[in-house]
């Protein structure tokens, strides 16, 4: 049996505001969550609907230890590490949500 692909990810309410670092198994559906709201929190708190970054990590495990450890970093990493891959804090969602 072929394991999931895991994936990081951090939702953000603006460019240089709340961000929430996250993992999980299936992208879409958990952005999807975030935007819509259906998850009490602190995306829904912070109104965090844009997914700005992701990392596809492997297995599940990798992922989480990825999150933890960027968990651990000072936010000035975190958006560094967005604004490599999404300079302009675009949302990312049509990109991965599934037709």
């Amino acid at each position: 049996m072929m394991a999931e692909q895991a994936f990081v990810y951090i939702m953000a309410n603006q460019r240089n505001g709340a961000i929430y670092l996250g993992s999980t198994t299936n992208l879409p559906k958990r952005a999807w969550e975030h935007r819509s709201g259906v998850v009490s929190g602190f995306t829904k708190r912070y109104g965090c609907k844009d997914l700005v970054w992701y990392e596809a990590c492997g297995e599940w495990e990798a992922a989480r230890q990825r999150e933890r450890q960027m968990k651990q970093w000072r936010r000035d990493w975190k958006v560094r590490e967005i604004e490599g891959l999404n300079p302009e804090w675009e949302d990312l969602y049509d990109r991965i949500a599934l037709p």
